[in-house]
């Protein structure tokens, strides 16, 4: 009989956020003689197993780094075929997001999506606001570095406006500026695909994340993989800077 890893998780100690790192599409497709295009396409049903683990596994917030300010650079014929696919997306899936309770954000430069996908975007993000359960974050035309940019260029201007004082600037000011300013800092970041890196994502964020990294291609990714993931999140001691003795005490 298959191990039931979901019963094995402590419900009272799930990652609060967890932010996933979708990465493997193309070489997934090229492993199969196909186009780039094909993997993106076969990875929706992963993004479907990944938000479904979180609401079984009662998880607040998940965060999926759905397209860069860097993926920008890729191939047009590539970027116009994940603009449609994520058009299509928003469609399709918008009733599913409301039948199951989620609620949908969205973060980064979207002024630079294509208008209708803009359009789409705001829109599914009004009709679930009064969801309650899991919280899905897509992280579209996102850049961290551009995000904290921008985040400090606007806390310049207050100051200079004498709204804000140069001693009062500490860390919840910078976080109070960040696209994530009403979002709980990131406590799991899982990344697929055998790459170890951050890729400008969320890296204020993930200051205290606790950090996995699998090897396997993201349309390979099933809900027993987000499982073990908390399983393994769950069996961490987390520090936040202090020794062991003083978490215990």
């Amino acid at each position: 009989m298959k191990e039931n890893l979901l019963d094995k998780i402590d419900k009272a100690n799930v990652p609060k956020h967890i932010a996933i790192i979708m990465d493997g599409n193309g070489r997934w497709a090229k492993s199969r003689g196909e186009e780039r295009t094909y993997g993106h396409r076969n990875a929706i049903s992963a993004v479907r197993n990944a938000i479904a683990a979180c609401a079984k596994a009662e998880v607040d917030y998940l965060t999926l780094y759905t397209f860069s300010t860097e993926n920008w650079n890729r191939p047009e014929d590539e970027v116009s075929a994940l603009m449609t696919l994520l058009s299509e997306s928003l469609i399709k899936e918008s009733d599913e997001l409301m039948s199951k309770e989620i609620r949908m954000h969205v973060i980064g430069e979207i002024d630079k999506l294509p208008d209708l996908v803009k359009e789409q975007l705001l829109n599914v993000v009004e009709v679930t606001k009064g969801n309650s359960k899991t919280n899905l974050v897509l992280a579209l035309s996102y850049g961290s570095q551009r995000e904290i940019l921008n985040a400090v260029k606007h806390i310049a201007q207050e100051v200079k406006d004498g709204n804000l004082t140069v001693d009062a600037i500490d860390e919840k000011v910078i976080e109070s500026h960040l696209y994530t300013k009403n979002i709980p800092p990131v406590d799991l970041l899982v990344r697929t695909s055998g790459e170890v890196r951050i890729s400008n994502f969320l890296l204020w964020q993930i200051a205290y994340a606790e950090l996995q990294f699998l090897d396997i291609y993201w349309p390979d990714f099933s809900e027993e993989d987000l499982f073990q993931c908390i399983l393994n999140y769950q069996n961490k001691e987390r520090r936040f800077g202090k020794t062991s003795e003083q978490i215990i005490n």
